[in-house]
C-alpha cells in the first residue's frame, strides 16, 4: 500500500511518471505535427496501462502532447498536464462570466490552487484570496499568486460572512475535495463555487445556500484547455515553476516523495537525465 493506493504487479515500466516535459527525439510514420527536437509536453496522462514517464525516454501518441515555447525552462513546461485540468474549469467560468471584477477565493493552495489563482487573476479578477491549513502554503501564494491568505480555521466571520449574512467572496474554487472545505466554500460565497478537487464525500446543498448559489462540477479535459494554458504559459500569466519546490534525480525518488507526504514540497520533479 502506497498513499491510499495498491499497486498490482507486474506494473507499465515508468509508471506513475506523469506531468511530462521533453524534447522529441524521433517520431512515427504517420506523425507529421511535430519534427525532432520540438520542445513538447504531456497534456495528458495516457493511461495507467501504458509506460510512464519516469525514463529518459518515453514513447507517447502524438495526439497527447503539445508543443510549448522552446526558450522556456523545463520547470515552466513539466505541469502542462495540471495546468490543462485547471484550465477546464477556468474555462467554464469564464464562459459564465464569472471571474472578471469579482472578489475570487481559493481553497487549497496545493499545485492545482497556485495554478488557478494565477489563471483566476489573468482572467481580470477583482482580488484573489487564497486559504490553507498550511501557513507555509499561505506565505509561497502570497509571495506571487494571491493577494492575501488565511486559515479556513481562524475566526473570519467579520472579513468573510457566513450565509444568511452576504458573503463577501462572489466566485470560489475548491482545489481540495473534502466535503468540509466545499461546504466552508459554499456558506462565504456569492455566486459561484466551482468543484476542481476531487470529490470523495458527499456536498449538502442547503436552503441556507437557495438564492444566487451555483454549484458546478469538473467539465472534463479538453484539447482546448490545454492550448489555453500552453499560451498563458507563453505570455508569461501562469509561471509554473514555483510549483516545483524540490529537483532530484530520479534515482532519490524516494527522498521526494517522503517531502510531498510531509507536505515540505509542494511538486517534485524528477530529472532522469541526472542519474
Amino acid at each position: 500500500m502506497f498513499i491510499g493506493h495498491q499497486f498490482h504487479y507486474s506494473y507499465p515500466l515508468g509508471q506513475p511518471g506523469h506531468e511530462a516535459t521533453g524534447i522529441v527525439a524521433g517520431l512515427g510514420e504517420r506523425v507529421t505535427q511535430f519534427a525532432v527536437v520540438d520542445r513538447v509536453s504531456a497534456w495528458r496522462d495516457p493511461g495507467h496501462q501504458k509506460h510512464g514517464c519516469y525514463a529518459q525516454f518515453v514513447v507517447m501518441n502524438a495526439e497527447n502532447v503539445i508543443r510549448v515555447p522552446e526558450a522556456l525552462p523545463y520547470a515552466k513546461t513539466a505541469s502542462v498536464e495540471l495546468a490543462m485540468c485547471v484550465s477546464s474549469t477556468i474555462l467554464m467560468l469564464k464562459e459564465m462570466n464569472a471571474l472578471r471584477g469579482r472578489v475570487v477565493g481559493i481553497v487549497g493552495l496545493g499545485p492545482a490552487g497556485l495554478i488557478a489563482a494565477q489563471l483566476v487573476r489573468a482572467e481580470g479578477a477583482k482580488e484573489v484570496i487564497g486559504f490553507d491549513l498550511s501557513e507555509t502554503r499561505r506565505d509561497h501564494a502570497v509571495s506571487f499568486c494571491v493577494d492575501c491568505a488565511f486559515d479556513p480555521r481562524s475566526d473570519l466571520g467579520e472579513a468573510f460572512p457566513a450565509r444568511p449574512r452576504s458573503p463577501r467572496l462572489e466566485c470560489t474554487i475548491d482545489c481540495v475535495g473534502a466535503e468540509a472545505s466545499v461546504q466552508w466554500a459554499m456558506d462565504r460565497t456569492k455566486e459561484t463555487v466551482a468543484l476542481f478537487g476531487v470529490q470523495r464525500e458527499d456536498y449538502v446543498f442547503q436552503p441556507r445556500h437557495y438564492g444566487h448559489l451555483r454549484l458546478c462540477g469538473y467539465p472534463g479535459h479538453s484539447r482546448p484547455a490545454a492550448e489555453y494554458a500552453v499560451e498563458k504559459i507563453g505570455s508569461g500569466e501562469l509561471d509554473l515553476s514555483p510549483l516545483l519546490t524540490c529537483h532530484l534525480p530520479l534515482s532519490r525518488y524516494n527522498e521526494g516523495i517522503d517531502l510531498l507526504e510531509r507536505q515540505e514540497a509542494i511538486k517534485a520533479c524528477f530529472r532522469p537525465w541526472l542519474d
